[in-house]
């Protein structure tokens, strides 16, 4: 693959070479590089030919589209978010107290509010509520912001919208934030096993309503944000269903806590201290003997409580009847993954901003370089963008299934939605860490924001099940289905060819789907334990690579939505860059495997430094695609005095979303 011909920074240091096989990168010429600009690097501090900034701007907007309209809607789902926290109220205030910092995301949430047209439809809209994470997640603070929307939206107004409206139920006071929604499932002595919950709803016979109660103090309801900060609050509590003393199952019941006064009379609110970059206020509540109406039992297929006092359920299952319950918890991923992914490429974009701007000695005396011009610097970035573009594709794909699921499926894209939260986050955690490294200690600054990233990173870790937990669960479901299958007619065995290089990765899926069914197989006997023990880590292993290997067909998918040849180049050379990244580990497994010759491990080191080579000039292009609002960088410190950027680019956009 030749060399792009179009810049978006500084010209690359060495020549193109147009006498290299196809499908493979020329390598950087060091004796070109010294001839024509002295030693390396020299020649970044140059600014591009006009031309090539036009084109550079041509390309950057059409991996715009390709990361935000393939399907059309960027203008309905992305716009009216990306304008919002554009506004100054979302800049960075240096002097609030904890205490205020998290009042604030309840004032940011009304400002949501205040945009939609209809909060049931934001409800009801995965592409729209995971946008909403996206864009809210990259503002200073905003993962107190996401953190309220995610619970109120989809846990909480979510699960009402999911279940029998029968009898109606009035949603207008939680709609309007009359009163605030929350959403109240894990316990303190039950995280990961919340199937196993002790709140108890009692059924009351005499008066046909339930009797909510926390039986000990293990079973308090443990991080839901419940004090009276934001005003009015309500919630779906998750509690064991006991009719006669059968224990029926987990359901949710729709409960009033507070109002402006302070809790309820049976609720016990007590705070827990504060997180400084999810500024939210989680608390421990508990229920001493609260009486509740019959009419709070969200009820649907999977229960509904008859005039006779018995229960009637399609699922005799009672772990299957709480996941039906919680059910919000799945589209609770994807938004998990949206703001992972938001908070990743905003890192990214401010880490490149300031390599373009921060100028070390260069090699000559008097001269001056961008850091980005050295190679230790930008391959870091370079592989953390190719793997961020990996992550919003695979993340616009599984959106997608999950919004036009069907009962068929249903699990098979829930386990992809587990795995790909978990994928996501972990990777967004090592993203958002290197870019707060590549900034130095300007990057330790809160005013500008990648300090904050890799805490909030953290939350979406754990929210909506552990990661560890959701990818083993997930893991030995994948033992029961095939790995992926290879592309028929990948084209020539090259490094540079990246359909050749995704079938080299789904043949590590392969090798480690065997590992483990050749360990479950001759695991101890009659220890199901030890056996799953000597299983997991090539499961997990498996899974791992199950998840790339779908995140590089998006990518491969992606290359046929796009005409203009600059883009599909430069987009074709970053897929190659993520497949060679996520191989690397691997090529010991490939080898023993003879699925590649000792020359391509040979070969390896050098076509990334290659493809590296080739990408530099277009690292700021490729950030650019990202489409942060000059607004929210300009206001950075680190890079408030910088150049020029290309044009907000959306005129015309709807400033509110069109949902009805």
């Amino acid at each position: 693959m030749a060399l792009l011909a179009f810049h978006s920074g500084e010209r690359p240091t060495g020549p193109h070479r147009a006498d290299h096989a196809p499908g493979q990168v020329s390598p950087p010429d060091p004796a070109g590089d010294a001839a024509a600009h002295g030693p390396i690097g020299d020649a970044a501090a140059h600014s591009p030919p006009p031309d090539d900034s036009v084109r550079a701007a041509a390309t950057a907007r059409e991996l715009t589209r390709l990361l935000f309209d393939q399907d059309g809607e960027r203008e309905r789902v992305h716009a009216p978010w990306r304008r919002l926290i554009a506004q100054d109220t979302f800049r960075h205030q240096p002097d609030l107290t904890p205490e205020q910092r998290a009042a604030q995301s309840y004032a940011w949430l009304r400002l949501v509010n205040d945009t939609l047209g209809d909060p049931e439809a934001l409800a009801a809209d995965p592409a729209l509520l995971t946008a909403l994470h996206e864009w809210a997640a990259i503002v200073d603070g905003g993962g107190g912001l996401t953190t309220v929307a995610s619970i109120h939206y989809n846990l909480f107004l979510g699960s009402l919208l999911d279940h029998d409206n029968s009898p109606p139920r009035d949603l207008a006071e939680f709609t309007a934030l009359q009163r605030t929604g929350t959403f109240l499932c894990t316990e303190v002595d039950h995280g990961n096993d919340a199937p196993a919950l002790e709140t108890t709803a009692h059924l009351d016979p005499e008066t046909g309503g339930f009797i909510l109660h926390t039986p000990h103090p293990g079973a308090a309801k443990f991080m839901p944000n419940t004090s009276t900060l934001g005003g009015p609050k309500s919630a779906v509590v998750a509690a064991r269903l006991l009719i006669d003393g059968r224990d029926q199952g987990v359901f949710l019941f729709l409960t009033p806590l507070t109002d402006h006064n302070g809790p309820l009379p049976h609720i016990t609110i007590t705070p827990l201290p504060l997180r400084p970059n999810a500024p939210v206020d989680h608390c421990l509540t508990s229920f001493d003997h609260l009486p509740l109406p019959r009419q709070a039992l969200l009820q649907g297929e999977h229960g509904r409580l008859n005039p006779d006092n018995t229960l009637t359920s399609v699922l005799g299952n009672r772990r299957k009847r709480f996941l039906t319950s919680i059910a919000r918890v799945t589209a609770g991923k994807l938004c998990m993954s949206a703001a992972a992914i938001g908070a990743s490429r905003a890192a990214l974009a401010i880490a490149v901003q300031y390599g373009n701007q921060r100028h070390v000695s260069g090699s000559r005396p008097g001269r001056r370089i961008p850091i980005n011009t050295h190679r230790t610097h930008h391959s870091r970035l370079l592989e953390a963008v190719a793997t961020a573009y990996a992550m919003t594709l695979l993340h616009r794909s599984l959106t997608a299934q999950w919004s036009r699921r069907t009962a068929d499926d249903r699990d098979h894209v829930e386990r992809l939605i587990a795995l790909t939260k978990a994928w996501i986050t972990w990777q967004a955690r090592t993203i958002t860490l290197e870019a707060r490294e590549r900034c130095g200690a300007q990057g330790l600054l809160p005013a500008n924001h990648l300090a904050g990233f890799p805490e909030y990173v953290e939350g979406t870790i754990t929210a909506e099940g552990d990661n560890l937990l959701i990818t083993t669960k997930a893991a030995a479901e994948l033992l029961h289905h095939p790995p992926a299958a290879p592309i028929a007619d990948p084209g020539p065995p090259h490094l540079t060819n990246p359909r050749y290089l995704r079938n080299l990765l789904a043949h590590t899926e392969h090798a480690f789907h065997a590992q483990a069914h050749s360990a479950l197989r001759h695991g101890p006997a009659h220890d199901p334990q030890a056996r799953w023990n000597t299983a997991s880590t090539p499961a997990l292993q498996r899974a791992h690579a199950h998840t790339t290997v779908r995140a590089a067909d998006t990518l491969l998918a992606t290359l046929a939505h796009t005409s203009h040849q600059p883009t599909h180049q430069l987009l074709t050379e970053l897929t190659t860059l993520f497949l060679l990244t996520h191989l690397a580990p691997h090529t010991g497994t490939l080898l023993a495997d003879d699925h590649i010759a000792p020359h391509h491990v040979h070969q390896l080191p050098a076509t990334i430094d290659a493809l590296t080579h080739s990408l530099q000039p277009h690292l700021t292009t490729l950030t650019d695609a990202f489409d942060l609002p000059p607004q929210y960088l300009d206001a950075l410190p680190l890079i408030r005095n910088g150049g020029s950027r290309r044009s907000d680019g959306d005129e015309g956009m709807p400033s509110r979303p069109a949902v009805v």
